[in-house]
């Protein structure tokens, strides 16, 4: 055997035995590889995993935070409630009439519950089918409670009254009525003041009250000031005071120089008392130079005024049936001898006094009938010059019969006796005014005389004394061809919520 042959079979197993070393390498390494590839793919999978861990915990705490407490789903509730109740967030409410009033000849009729002679004194008759304008008043309120359980509203009324039939008015008399603030249940205001609430700005006072069928208060306060109300000093005494100012503006005060002119303040200091169903209110007023007034009588104007009243506000019909009724008794002297609109007259005289007596009640007399008789009367003297008079009387009576969920008849009979001496030359005058009505009305459902709103067709009659056409050449009475005896008709509808 030669070398040759002895070299090939030890090189073939040296080439073999290389091989096998490498294929053990390369083998080794592989399996490292792969060892170090799951080892990176647990690692990516942990991370992963510890990552999703994080992210659920910052949920989780994220949850935990946002969570309410039950009082604080509580008071989310009662805010909800408060809302839809209309104790907290913004409310509308509103006011209007508007109707369509002809005469017998085919035009547009005088009328209005202040159409007599009497009705320049306050002297107003019934309002059904005697009204021939458009009027409407739109209240925008918002309220909010804090946490303290403070109240707080904001009030904003707009006004606005024509007699034109037309949709554009020219002559348009939009007023802001009141703008105000006012704030109750103050967590500081304690014993008398516990429940008592205070109030800024322009405003009716909320404790007016009216005989809705002669569309006239028994008391109107109004103007801008401030007051509080429900202050309780005992058990069946509860009181509100509050100061008015009323602008008297662009009065004579010259008879020389007509145009020389002056203007004042009125301010009205109140207290109105409530025992149970009582009421007594006390008003004094003070216009600093509203005495340099020049009166076309030439006597002297007031500066000061006192005003009271006493009322009782009952919860059946007298006495006698249920229902309700309201009765009050004023007086006034001075600045006050206006006895219904507080404060609002510069003209009287230092020496005028008035008194007044409204009343009404409202009740079911039978199932589907209910009345509403109403009374209204005053006499004052030296009012406008010094041994003037003005006496009058209302007697005014609402009838209503439901004949279906939709339907009723309604009447209405209004009677004003007058006797009106003017003085200083002026016109006097002595009658009788009569009116009747009959309006079949519809509305959404009947429920009394307070159920609104409600469309009307009308009907009605009025007749007067003649000598009531010369009282004065300005008032209505005083038109050519309205001198008594006239029927009118006509539409109107009235709302209010």
């Amino acid at each position: 055997m030669n070398a040759a042959m002895l070299r090939t079979p030890l090189a073939a197993a040296i080439a073999a035995a290389s091989l096998a070393v490498s294929g053990i390498a390369a083998a080794d390494t592989a399996s490292l590889e792969q060892r170090l590839a799951d080892l990176e793919a647990r690692v990516a999978a942990a991370e992963q995993r510890a990552e999703d861990a994080e992210l659920r915990a910052a949920r989780a705490e994220q949850q935990a935070e946002s969570r309410l407490s039950d009082a604080e789903v509580e008071e989310r509730l009662a805010k909800v409630e408060r809302q839809a109740s209309g104790e907290e967030g913004f409310s509308f409410n509103a006011y209007a009439r508007s109707g369509l009033l002809i005469g017998e000849d085919g035009k547009s009729a005088e009328g209005g519950p202040y159409v007599t002679p009497a009705g320049g004194l306050g002297g107003a008759v019934g309002r059904l089918g005697n009204e021939p304008d458009t009027y409407a008043e739109a209240i925008l309120n918002y309220k909010t409670q804090y946490e303290n359980g403070a109240k707080a509203q904001y009030t904003t009324m707009l006004a606005d009254g024509t007699t034109t039939s037309n949709d554009w008015n020219d002559d348009s008399n939009i007023n802001v009525r009141q703008v105000y603030a006012e704030f109750s249940n103050l967590p500081s205001f304690t014993g008398a003041f516990e429940n008592a609430s205070i109030w800024a700005g322009k405003r009716f006072d909320r404790d007016n009250f009216d005989i809705h069928w002669l569309d006239s208060d028994f008391v109107f306060l109004a103007g801008t000031g401030g007051g509080i109300y429900d202050m309780q000093f005992a058990d069946s005494w509860k009181s509100n005071f509050s100061l008015y100012g009323r602008s008297f503006s662009d009065f004579p005060v010259s008879r020389e120089n007509p145009g020389d002119s002056g203007d004042t303040d009125n301010l009205i200091l109140t207290s109105n008392n409530y025992f149970g169903n009582w009421q007594w209110m006390i008003n004094g007023m003070s216009a600093a130079d509203n005495d340099e007034r020049v009166l076309d009588s030439g006597d002297e104007a007031a500066d000061t005024g006192v005003h009271t009243m006493v009322a009782y506000h009952g919860d059946s019909f007298f006495g006698i049936s249920e229902g309700n009724f309201k009765v009050a008794l004023l007086h006034g002297q001075g600045l006050g001898a206006e006895t219904k609109g507080i404060g609002s007259d510069g003209n009287l005289t230092e020496d005028a006094n008035s008194t007044r007596l409204g009343l009404y009640g409202t009740t079911y007399f039978a199932p589907r009938w209910r009345i509403a008789p109403a009374i209204l009367a005053e006499t004052s003297k030296d009012r406008y010059a010094e041994d003037d008079e003005y006496r009058w009387f209302t007697f005014n009576t609402r009838l209503a019969n439901e004949i279906t969920q939709n339907f009723e008849m309604q009447y209405e009979a209004s009677y004003q006796y007058m006797d009106l001496d003017q003085g200083a030359g002026g016109n006097a005058a002595k009658g009788d005014y009569t009116k009747l009505t009959i309006a079949p009305t519809f509305k959404p459902q009947i429920g009394g005389f307070w159920q609104r709103p409600e469309v009307r067709l009308f009907a009605s009659w009025s007749d007067w004394d003649e000598e009531l056409n010369d009282f004065s050449d300005s008032d209505a009475f005083g038109s050519e061809e309205f001198t008594g005896g006239q029927w009118s008709f006509g539409v109107q509808m009235e709302t209010w919520f």
